[in-house]
């Protein structure tokens, strides 16, 4: 019989963790926050046995799985994000790592006056489901998570035969399914504008695409600081011929929406794709797309690393979106205009 090492006793735990978080018969069973969780962001990413990349590789895990974290070491490098987990056999950089909980709540059993509610997924992921006359229920490709922020329009029976919410997906114009113990209804409290007192032409953005920092300004006071992600200077463009390259110039809040479907759209796409649904806490500054919002997909801050948008940490974004003109209505459309000035430069 194979001996089984105590990495591989951690694995399989850290799976069965995934298991019983996302099985539907167990809701209610657990409720707890298991803070020193990250998920594996990408491919691959490797543990080794020092906190540094030149460092002998001990082993690999793979997308999606979920590691447990015994705490933080900081490394000479890499200079701009030198954070190392330590973790069972050895260290993993957090560049392609989420920190991720695992906490459960009370379902909505209805939405008040039928609006539209967002809500935040809390768990490290859950599986989105659909419905069609034809073929029944069917498992969707990508996955929701932890962090993403989503539109419920209904609460109905779900795969299950339990109430689940109905998600809206702005980009494909289906509907999918959600357990709704993995999501959690965000308060209407926690979307009041920020400083809504001052003028429109007091406020303003900027973002130094050397030091890969954000800026907020009031009356020329800096009142908000984040470190950022840009987009790749020389990465290949995309399929409508946009540059990867983050825009330099001068422009202006446009839309904002908090959550936006970016991607291809395919619904039955692999989770490998690029498919990002419920980009949480999105502020459009240009009308070929170009946004500062949110990210669950790295924590690579401070190196270029996007498609063109800014990326941001999720509750960095959130804050911005709060705090930018124009003010967002409650629904699923958002005030279009002359909104707070955006300044990107070197």
């Amino acid at each position: 019989m194979n001996k089984l090492s105590r990495r591989d006793f951690l694995k399989l735990g850290g799976l069965s963790l995934g298991a019983l978080a996302f099985t539907p018969s167990l809701r209610g069973a657990l409720n707890f926050d298991d803070s020193n969780l990250v998920r594996v962001a990408t491919n691959s990413v490797s543990v080794h046995s020092q906190p540094d990349d030149k460092s002998r590789i001990v082993a690999t895990w793979y997308r999606d799985e979920l590691v447990h974290t015994y705490g933080e070491v900081i490394a000479e490098a890499p200079t701009y994000n030198p954070v190392w987990y330590r973790v069972w056999g050895g260290y993993m950089h957090r560049a392609r790592l989420q920190k991720v909980k695992v906490l459960f709540n009370q379902p909505l059993t209805a939405l008040e006056g039928g609006v539209p509610r967002l809500a935040e997924i809390t768990v490290p992921y859950t599986q989105p489901w659909r419905s069609t006359k034809t073929y029944g229920w069917q498992q969707l490709g990508f996955r929701l998570y932890y962090g993403s922020v989503h539109w419920v329009e209904a609460i109905e029976a779900g795969p299950s035969g339990e109430p689940w919410y109905r998600i809206y997906d702005d980009l494909t114009g289906y509907p999918y399914h959600i357990d709704p113990l993995h999501a959690r209804p965000i308060p209407l409290e926690e979307l009041t504008p920020i400083s809504p007192e001052v003028e429109p032409q007091n406020k303003r953005i900027e973002v130094n695409l050397t030091t890969q920092t954000l800026t907020a300004y009031e009356y020329d006071k800096a009142v908000f600081q984040a470190i950022i992600s840009s987009g790749i200077p020389n990465g290949s463009r995309e399929v409508n011929g946009i540059p990867t390259k983050t825009p330099e110039g001068e422009f202006r809040i446009l839309d904002k929406m908090p959550a936006k479907h970016m991607g291809n759209g395919n619904l039955f796409s692999d989770f490998t794709d690029y498919e990002l649904p419920g980009v949480p806490w999105t502020c459009f500054f240009t009308t070929q797309g170009h946004a500062f919002h949110g990210t669950y997909w790295h924590e690579n801050f401070g190196v270029p690393m996007s498609r063109g948008c800014i990326n941001m940490r999720t509750e960095e974004a959130k804050w911005l979106f709060r705090w930018a003109l124009p003010p967002h209505q409650i629904g699923k459309s958002f005030n279009r205009g002359f909104g707070t000035q955006v300044r990107i430069h070197y």
